[in-house]
């Protein structure tokens, strides 16, 4: 049990990490546009990002995947920004609720992204043999998906407060928010390494 426990908090503090907050602005860019009542197509996608992050961790911790860090701490922005520009590019837009299969796939293929950014440090924790590499792994993802979920509760609960008492429109909140998250996220792209080949 207290191995679980291991691994679940190291899952729950990668993702609530104050410092490491990339993967609080995507999920703060992923779910702006959806309201409680949408209770359903939020967990699916959270738990998409969650497979596509526990894929790409076990794909790297088995060493069938290697990709330099330089490339994925870049990529990482890059998806929080998709995100943030195309939930600011169609706030408010009817046609939403069609592009559910799009923004699931979208968000299991930057799940894997943010995975590979985490696989080099989640390699030096786990113990030696292949075999005792699964459990801790989803123990970890459990973690993951936990964090996630109190996330997403509090930008859901700040969405109602905001538009029940404040009176913000759905669109006002989905664009303010959105825009929010891209002037966080472009001095991230603008400062990143890989510029400095």
């Amino acid at each position: 049990m207290s191995e679980f426990l291991t691994y679940f908090n190291i899952g729950l503090r990668h993702v609530l990490d104050i410092n490491a907050y990339d993967h609080v602005l995507f999920l703060i860019a992923l779910v702006t546009p959806y309201a409680f009542k949408d209770w359903k197509r939020v967990l699916i996608l959270v738990s998409l990002f969650t497979l596509g992050h526990t894929l790409s961790l076990l794909l790297s911790v088995y060493g069938v995947v290697i990709i330099q860090a330089s490339l994925i701490e870049f990529l990482i922005p890059i998806t929080i920004l998709v995100t943030a520009l195309f939930h600011l590019f169609t706030a408010g837009k009817s046609g939403k609720n069609e592009s559910i299969t799009f923004v699931a796939l979208v968000t299991l293929f930057f799940g894997i992204i943010h995975g590979l950014g985490f696989s080099n440090y989640f390699k030096t924790i786990l113990p030696g043999s292949a075999s005792d590499k699964l459990l801790p792994l989803l123990e970890f993802a459990l973690g993951i998906e936990a964090a996630q979920i109190i996330v997403v509760i509090i930008v859901l609960l700040l969405s109602y407060i905001v538009q029940t008492f404040f009176r913000f429109s759905k669109r006002d909140w989905t664009l303010v928010i959105s825009a929010f998250v891209v002037g966080v996220v472009l001095p991230m792209i603008i400062q990143s390494e890989i510029w400095n080949r």
